[in-house]
C-alpha cells in the first residue's frame, strides 16, 4: 500500500511552509528535526535511499570514548583543513558529536560493538580510533532509519521523483519564496517560507567518480544562478581507492580498510606510500591519493597499469568478514576474492569541501534560503575533509534547524495559469548527452587531482562555449529561463525524462565552470586543490574563495557568519 504521505498528482499543494530539496542524512535529518507543526514538504529527485550518505561505508566520527576528547577531535580537522577550516564551525561540530550520536541510537541506528560497548574504528588523520560504523555500510544503516521516521511523520509529504530546477525570489525582497519543480510530467512553482537545499555533491561532473548518478551539484547550481554566495568550490577531494576494474563503477574501498591494516602496493608488491609521505596510507586522503597519481606516473611506462593495489593480508579474515561484508560482496561480484587476492584501485572524485556558503544556523546569503550537508559549504572541512566527517556534519547542522524561526506559509496561493505544451526535444537530447560525456572526461583531466593555469583556462573556456550552447536550445527555456507562476504540462511522456537529462547537464555545466574558474583563481596548492604550477602553500592564500555570480574574490579567514552579516549588511 502506497504511504499516504507520499504525494501524488491529485493532491499535490502548491505551498508548503518549509520545502527541504535532498533526502540524504541532512534532508531527511532536518526533516525531523523541523518544528513538527510546520508543513514539510521534502523533495527527492530519485527514490528514498539513493543519495551519496546511503553509499557511506566507514563511519561517523565522534570523540565519545573515555580516551578521547572533543579538542583531539577538533585540532585532526583542523590539521587535515590545511589552515581553512572555520575554527567556530569546527567547534561547534565536535562539541555537538555526542548529541548527534546519542539522537541516532535513540532511533535505533545499530552501530557495532565489543560487548556493551560501542566499536571505534582508527581511519586517516584521526589521532584516536573514533569512528562509529555499522559493518561498512554506516551510511546506509543510518538513512533507513532516518526514512523510516520520516515516512511516521504526518507533517512531511515526500515528493519522490521530482526535480527542483530553480529558486524562486520575491522580485521586491530578495527572500526565497519556494521553488520551480519538475514533477509528474510538469514544470510548477511550489511556494514556502523557507527552502532547505540538501542535495549532496557534484561528483559526477568527473568521469572517475565515487559519486551515485545523482550527485550532479544541482543545488549548488541551482543558488549560484540565484545569485546566492558560493565559497572554495575549487576543493574537491579524491578517494585514494576506488575499485578499478574494466567494466566496473568506481566503488569506495572505505578508508576503514586502511585503517583496519590494509597496505597500498605497486605492480611489483613494494608498499610504496611512504615514500611520499611519514605516516603511509594513513596520511591525509589528499597526499594519499597524490602518492598514488604520481607512483602510477612514474611506473606507468613499465608497467602499463592505471591502478595500484590493496592489500589485506595483514588483517585477519575473520575481521575483514565481520567489517567489510559489503565490500567483500562487491568485490566478488567483479571477479575479486579480496580474502586471497589485493583489490585493485586508484582515485577517484569523492567529496566537495566547497558549496553554499552558510553560517552555524544554515543560512545562506539569501533570505529565506538554507544550505545543509555536502551541498552547503559551513567551514568545518577547510581545504580537505578529516575522513567520515561528512555524516557528523550532516547531522548537527540539520539538528540547528529546530530553531528556525518562520512565519508558517498562510498566503493564499491562486490557482497558477496553465500551458499545455507537446515537449519532445529528443532531437536535442544527442547534443545535451555528448557535451555532458564530454565533460566529465574534460574535468578529470583538467581540474582532477592536479591542475595547471593553462590547462585550467583552456577547459574553462571550452565549458562557457558549451554552456552557450546548449543555452539557445528550446529545451533550455524551461530550466533557465521559465517565468514565476507560469505552470507547464506537457503531453509528451517522454519530457519528463529528456528535461531531466538536460536540467542535470546545465547544472554540472555550472560547476564545472565553477570549479575550473576557482581553481585557476587560486595560485598555489592547499588540501584537495593541487596545482603542478604552484606546488606550495602560500601565506597570502590562506583565505577563503567567494563568488557571486561573475564575481571572484578573497575572504579573510573570519567566521562565516560575519562574513554573511557584513555582505547582507
Amino acid at each position: 500500500m502506497p504511504n499516504p504521505r507520499v504525494i501524488n498528482s491529485d493532491t499535490f499543494p502548491f505551498q508548503f511552509d518549509i520545502l527541504v530539496v535532498g533526502s540524504g542524512a541532512a534532508g531527511l535529518y532536518a526533516a525531523l528535526c523541523l518544528p513538527t507543526h510546520l508543513r514539510i514538504g521534502l523533495i527527492t529527485k530519485d527514490s528514498l535511499n539513493q543519495g551519496s550518505s546511503n553509499w557511506a561505508q566507514g563511519g561517523i566520527a565522534a570523540a565519545i570514548d573515555p580516551s578521547d576528547a572533543p579538542a583531539l577531535h577538533f585540532e585532526d580537522t583542523i590539521h587535515a583543513g590545511a589552515g581553512l577550516c572555520d575554527h567556530e564551525a569546527v567547534k561547534f561540530l565536535v562539541d555537538n558529536a555526542a548529541a548527534a550520536i546519542e539522537s541516532l541510537l535513540e532511533i535505533g541506528v545499530a552501530f557495532d560493538r565489543y560487548g556493551q560497548k560501542l566499536a571505534m574504528t582508527l581511519e586517516a588523520a584521526h589521532s584516536r580510533p573514533r569512528v562509529l560504523h555499522s559493518a561498512d555500510t554506516t551510511g546506509r544503516a543510518i538513512v533507513d532509519r532516518l526514512t523510516a521516521k520520516v515516512l511516521q511523520r504526518p507533517n512531511i509529504q515526500v515528493l519522490s521523483q521530482a526535480l527542483a530546477l530553480s529558486l524562486w525570489l520575491n522580485r521586491q525582497t530578495g527572500h526565497c519564496q519556494g521553488i520551480s519543480l519538475l514533477y509528474q510530467g510538469q514544470i510548477s512553482w511550489v511556494r514556502a517560507s523557507a527552502v532547505i537545499i540538501a542535495t549532496g555533491g557534484g561528483g559526477q561532473v568527473f568521469a572517475q567518480t565515487t559519486n551515485p548518478e545523482v550527485s550532479t551539484g544541482d543545488g549548488v547550481a541551482l543558488a549560484w544562478r540565484a545569485g546566492a554566495i558560493v565559497r572554495d568550490l575549487e576543493f574537491f577531494q579524491f578517494h585514494p581507492t576506488a575499485l578499478t576494474k574494466p567494466g566496473a563503477p568506481r566503488f569506495l574501498i572505505s578508508e576503514a580498510v586502511r585503517g583496519e591494516g590494509a597496505h597500498l602496493v605497486d605492480a611489483q608488491g613494494d608498499r610504496f606510500a611512504f615514500n611520499y609521505h611519514p605516516d603511509g596510507e594513513l596520511a591525509p586522503r589528499d597526499v594519499v591519493s597524490r602518492a598514488i597519481f604520481n607512483h602510477l606516473q612514474k611506473t606507468a611506462t613499465s608497467t602499463g597499469h592505471n591502478h595500484v593495489y590493496l592489500d589485506l593480508n595483514s588483517i585477519s579474515k575473520e575481521r575483514i568478514n565481520y567489517r567489510f561484508p559489503n565490500i567483500i560482496n562487491v568485490c566478488q561480484q567483479w571477479g575479486i576474492d579480496v580474502l586471497g587476492q589485493p583489490i585493485p584501485v586508484a582515485p577517484a572524485a569523492h567529496y566537495w569541501m566547497g558549496g553554499i556558503a552558510c553560517d552555524l544556523m544554515s543560512r545562506t546569503s539569501i533570505p529565506g534560503l538554507y544550505a545543509i550537508g555536502e551541498t552547503a559549504s559551513t567551514g568545518v572541512h577547510g581545504a580537505n575533509r578529516l575522513a567520515s566527517n561528512s555524516l557528523l556534519e550532516c547531522l548537527v547542522f540539520a539538528a540547528q534547524l529546530a530553531q528556525v524561526e518562520i512565519e508558517p506559509n498562510s498566503a493564499k496561493q491562486k490557482s497558477p495559469s496553465l500551458s499545455i505544451e507537446e515537449g519532445d526535444w529528443e532531437s536535442e537530447l544527442e547534443q545535451i548527452a555528448l557535451v555532458r560525456q564530454s565533460l566529465t572526461q574534460l574535468m578529470w583531466q583538467s581540474a582532477g587531482i592536479s591542475r595547471s593555469q593553462a590547462v585550467l583556462e583552456s577547459a574553462s573556456a571550452q565549458v562557457s562555449s558549451w554552456r552557450e550552447e546548449l543555452a539557445a536550445l528550446d529545451v533550455s527555456q524551461y530550466v533557465l529561463n521559465l517565468a514565476p507562476k507560469q505552470t507547464v504540462k506537457f503531453l509528451s511522456s517522454d519530457a519528463e525524462r529528456q528535461l531531466r537529462i538536460a536540467a542535470e547537464t546545465f547544472n554540472l555545466l555550472d560547476i564545472g565552470y565553477l570549479i575550473l574558474k576557482s581553481a585557476a583563481f587560486r595560485t598555489e596548492s592547499r588540501g584537495g586543490h593541487h596545482r603542478s604550477d604552484y606546488p606550495q602553500s602560500s601565506s597570502s592564500w590562506q583565505v577563503n574563495t567567494l563568488v557571486q555570480g561573475e564575481r571572484w574574490w578573497k575572504s579573510p579567514q573570519l567566521s562565516l557568519s560575519l562574513v554573511l552579516r557584513e555582505i547582507a549588511g
